[in-house]
């Protein structure tokens, strides 16, 4: 019997940037609605979708499950309790340019963190790769213009989306303690679950004290999109890719943010793309094949 195909984890952790890029266009989009709310229902929906495909492996895989219960704790608390929730707070308040510059320090920080606390050594090629591709980055999101970046200036929705650059970073270095051989839908249900169970009160709260959800077609189908491809998908190919390239390697793809989110907003929003577009995705993409193509030996003639 011949095995399966299988999927580059290069290719799963592009199609989880472009999911992601989508979040953003999403969420800000529904910026008008409860953050609370769209996290919560997003995660019930996803998590909905994932449990009967894995039922079988959480049976199977309780005892496993109960040993590793710290590090999903903190997995579920970083990767769904906080980031989504804090993301969504922060898209209230602050502009696109600023949340695709902030969102692009993730490879940064998770190359920083990797070196600080677990003395990861770090090569000329990933150092080099990441500034190229993060001054790619720079040059999408002040369209060309040294003056845009010199003008930034940091709000309250800014200080959020820190945040939760920080936890994502985290959340990513921790993936290497996850349980290996803890099935991936099961991994998802459990983490989800440890997520809900933090974002619920401040749920309850929300709806009762501050904001109530406006269900609409338009919202409906952002909660549906998010719940789907940002959510189920998109986690399920980043911590497998995470776990078969490295923390490094793959938080390095979340430059392809900006590069999506032009690209989505030329085809949805009826936006122009400009020679700068074109220049930023090219060094994007030679820092991202500088960081991950393996050293290609060079023989005289």
């Amino acid at each position: 019997m011949k095995n399966k195909p299988r999927i580059s984890p290069y290719i799963l952790l592009t199609l989880a940037a472009l999911f992601w890029s989508g979040n953003m266009v999403v969420g800000r989009a529904l910026r008008d609605s409860p953050p609370a709310a769209l996290t919560f229902w997003r995660w019930c929906i996803a998590v909905g979708i994932v449990l009967p495909f894995a039922v079988s492996a959480l049976r199977k895989q309780w005892p496993l499950i109960l040993r590793s219960w710290k590090i999903l704790l903190l997995l579920g608390g970083l990767g769904v309790g906080s980031f989504g929730l804090v993301t969504y707070i922060g898209l209230r308040s602050t502009t696109a340019t600023n949340a695709s510059l902030l969102n692009s320090i993730i490879p940064v920080a998770i190359l920083a963190l990797s070196w600080i606390f677990l003395r990861q050594p770090l090569s000329r090629r990933q150092v080099a790769g990441v500034t190229v591709s993060l001054a790619g980055v720079l040059v999408i999101v002040t369209r060309g213009d040294a003056d845009v970046l010199l003008a930034l200036r940091l709000n309250p929705g800014d200080i959020w989306i820190l945040v939760a650059v920080v936890s994502w970073a985290i959340y990513t270095l921790c993936l290497r303690w996850r349980p290996v051989e803890l099935n991936p839908q099961a991994f998802l249900v459990v983490t989800v679950s440890i997520g809900l169970l933090g974002i619920g009160p401040i749920y309850i709260w929300e709806h009762f004290a501050w904001q109530r959800l406006e269900l609409s077609l338009g919202v409906a189908t952002g909660i549906l999109y998010v719940a789907v491809f940002p959510s189920l998908l998109a986690y399920l190919f980043y911590n497998r890719g995470v776990v078969e390239v490295g923390p490094e390697r793959a938080g390095l793809f979340l430059h392809l943010m900006p590069v999506f989110g032009t690209l989505l907003s030329v085809i949805f929003l009826g936006e122009s793309l400009h020679l700068y577009h074109a220049a930023g995705m090219l060094m994007i993409f030679c820092g991202i094949y500088l960081s991950t193509a393996r050293r290609i030996a060079f023989r005289q003639s």
